[in-house]
C-alpha cells in the first residue's frame, strides 16, 4: 500500500471515530514516541546476537510495534503536508554528500 493510501485510509478511521481532534502535530510527536519505546523494549536486554536470533525475539509483537510506527509517522507527515518520499530521498542525498564511501575524498 502506497503512502497516499495509506494516509487516507488513516484520516477516515479517525474522521469515523471523531479522533481527529486529538490529532495534533504535538500529540502524533508524543504518540510515535512512545510507540519507538514499545519497540525498543523488545530488544532492551537482549545482546546483540540475541537481536538477531528469531527464537529471542517475539516477531508478530515487533511487527505491532512498527506498524504503530508507522501509523504516527504517516499521520505526522499527513497533518504537516509533508511527503514522506521526497525527505527520505533528500535526506538520502544529504546523507550521501556529508558520508562519501570508503575510499573517496572531496
Amino acid at each position: 500500500m502506497d503512502v497516499t493510501t495509506l494516509s487516507r485510509r488513516l484520516r477516515a478511521f479517525a474522521r469515523e471515530r471523531d479522533w481527529e481532534q486529538f490529532h495534533s502535530p504535538k500529540n502524533l510527536a508524543m504518540a510515535l514516541s512512545v510507540e519507538v519505546a514499545e519497540l525498543v523494549e523488545h530488544f532492551q536486554w537482549l545482546t546483540e546476537a540475541q537481536s538477531l536470533s528469531p527464537e529471542r525475539v517475539d516477531r508478530a509483537a515487533v511487527a505491532a510495534e512498527i506498524a504503530d510506527i508507522q501509523i504516527y509517522l504517516v499521520m505526522l507527515a499527513d497533518k504537516l503536508d509533508i511527503d514522506i518520499a521526497g525527505a527520505v530521498d533528500d535526506k538520502i542525498q544529504t546523507n550521501a554528500r556529508k558520508y562519501p564511501p570508503r575510499g573517496t575524498s572531496e
